[in-house]
């Protein structure tokens, strides 16, 4: 199925599109990044020149561009990416985060770092090899953590003689695999290229005269933002996390108490009644602003200070939400979908710290319900220890209620990580379910 976003126009502010790339080992994601950031002119000229030097070290007659990203001695030698590389470029259409990650089986955790944060994935598909399960996999992770728009790009066709046959079977292999196992709707477009030769990634070329669709750049231009898909205007509930209580100690400004945290969604203005949650205290709106300035509105993404015309018991982790929209129930159980990133074992006997927007509550494990099998991406029983880099669907208590949606509704609030209350580290990252 092929997903069309709308061409906006050149005037258009489109803000910043964070993209991942995936799929199986070397079907050539580094060297796609390095054509991206070779091709729109995002590399320093001492880049460059070590790059130079590398390709006359090794008798190259073209420069790697895979090197750009392979940054760990450990990649290099075996040719594999191992870590989510991250790296930032614009065009004259809009800004650009990439999140590259591994395409090894045992790091799933990386890969579901980079998706959790995705806008897009690139599923790089090797033409010579079409669709492996890897890919599938990847595909699935991404739908799984909220990403809804996919581009199959069908790599290394310089390697098959730039074959129309071979791009449409290989569109037509992942449309019959993505109608039957896809967990959510999800707009995929289609684009053959070769990264190594710079073909259809920022220019055309000449070698693909029979495509007449966008190239790879052209689509991430056009591509919606998770705000944009999920229609966080006007009217999307708010949903404001307190960060910090301000009180300050000058004695001019003894009576001043201002709430700061970021706006993951809706708006909010002066006048507006709201209600903290979880408490369900209610008050009104009074003054808003962003360091010295004062707003009369304030929208998602927006990092702000609000003061309420009453003296309410508010603190770090409640939620700000306006009285005038549904308010979402706080819980103290939920179901979720989570990826254990810890090479110690999942334990129900023990507690854990949920990490909520700015709350953290402890928690345990009340029930384990079911396991991904990674090979054949079937929900299963859960025999045995949840182990590194198991995604599993969980039941979970806290001993404290939570203000959270559900992660397809609402992604900035239906998120979470568990942490290790004696060390801090970070053991499993979830997606509330319901």
């Amino acid at each position: 199925m092929r997903g069309d976003a709308p061409n906006p126009g050149s005037d258009a502010d489109l803000g910043v599109l964070r993209f991942m790339t995936c799929g199986s080992v070397d079907d050539g994601k580094s060297t796609l990044i390095g054509r991206l950031l070779y091709d729109t002119r995002a590399l320093l000229a001492d880049t460059l020149g070590t790059l130079e030097r590398l390709a006359a070290k090794r008798g190259l007659e073209a420069l790697d561009l895979s090197l750009l990203t392979d940054g760990l001695v450990a990649e290099r030698e075996q040719g594999i990416t191992i870590d989510v590389a991250y790296r930032y470029f614009a065009t004259g259409q809009r800004k650009f985060i990439i999140a590259d990650s591994p395409g090894h089986e045992q790091y799933t955790r990386n890969m579901v770092t980079a998706a959790s944060t995705a806008d897009v994935a690139i599923l790089l598909v090797d033409a010579r090899k079409g669709i492996l399960p890897q890919t599938k996999r990847h595909a699935t992770i991404a739908t799984l953590l909220g990403v809804r728009r996919l581009i199959v790009a069908v790599n290394k066709m310089d390697l098959v003689g730039y074959a129309q046959a071979t791009f449409d079977s290989i569109s037509s292999d992942f449309r019959g695999w993505l109608a039957q196992h896809a967990e959510a709707s999800v707009d995929v477009d289609y684009v053959p290229l070769s990264a190594l030769e710079g073909e259809m990634v920022v220019d055309r070329g000449t070698r693909l005269p029979w495509y007449a669709g966008p190239t790879l750049i052209e689509l991430l231009e056009r591509a919606p933002t998770l705000r944009d898909t999920e229609e966080r205007g006007d009217a999307a509930p708010l949903r404001l996390p307190v960060q910090w209580v301000c009180r300050p100690s000058q004695a001019d400004e003894a009576d001043f108490r201002g709430y700061a945290g970021r706006i993951e969604s809706g708006h909010l203005a002066v006048g507006d009644e709201i209600v903290v949650a979880p408490a369900g205290l209610r008050s009104k709106v009074t003054r808003i602003a962003i360091g010295e300035r004062t707003l009369e509105r304030a929208v998602a993404g927006q990092s702000v200070m609000v003061s309420l015309a009453d003296e309410i018991d508010i603190s770090r982790g409640d939620m700000i939400l306006r009285a005038a929209e549904p308010q979402p129930q706080a819980r103290k159980s939920l179901t979720a979908t989570v990826c254990w990133l810890s090479g110690t074992p999942l334990s129900p006997a023990r507690n854990y710290v949920l990490q909520h927007t700015t709350r953290g509550v402890r928690a345990r494990v009340a029930a384990i319900d079911s396991r991904l099998d990674i090979h054949t991406l079937a929900w299963g029983e859960a025999v045995g220890a949840v182990k590194l880099n198991d995604i599993v669907r969980l039941r979970l208590s806290t001993q404290q209620p939570l203000v959270a949606d559900a992660y397809r509704e609402h992604r900035e609030t239906g998120c979470f990580i568990l942490v290790d209350e004696a060390t801090n580290d970070t053991l499993a990252a979830g997606v509330v379910d319901a």
